[in-house]
């Protein structure tokens, strides 16, 4: 992937259901590949050493989130990803080797991981509310 071409949109009957970043190939500078209405921003950076942002804080500002969307960064190993439409229909399968993310915005997703020893990070916007709010198991398999 190249440095303007290192993230994909997945998208399914014109909605976006998930957004992969390849962190291992990213622009200079600050880069967004969110947008301002999704519940959970993603940023990366890329500078050289001696830059420094500016001091700053985030203002107390009330925010309301309808659902759950999540990061998944793969740090080591790698994992395949099972993206499903709100129909729980199988929209698209993604692998996801070392340094790349993630960021699911709807539907449903399955995690299969495909060697050992792999590091994940996962994200998502909270407060949590609990497995019987959050969660519903797709019997799809």
């Amino acid at each position: 992937m190249s440095n303007d071409l290192n993230f994909k949109k997945i998208i399914h009957n014109g909605q976006e259901y998930a957004l992969i970043i390849d962190g291992n190939d990213l622009p200079e500078g600050l880069k967004f590949y969110t947008e301002n209405d999704k519940f959970v921003q993603v940023a990366s950076w890329k500078y050289n050493g001696g830059h420094t942002t500016k001091p700053h804080s985030h203002k107390i500002s009330e925010r309301t989130s309808n659902i759950t969307q999540e990061l998944v960064y793969v740090k080591k190993g790698s994992l395949k990803a099972t993206l499903y439409s709100n129909n729980e229909e199988i929209i698209s399968t993604k692998i996801l080797k070392e340094g790349m993310c993630i960021l699911i915005f709807r539907g449903g997703h399955k995690y299969e991981i495909l060697e050992d020893n792999t590091e994940v990070f996962e994200v998502k916007n909270g407060p949590y509310p609990g497995i019987e709010k959050d969660k519903k198991t797709i019997e799809h398999e």
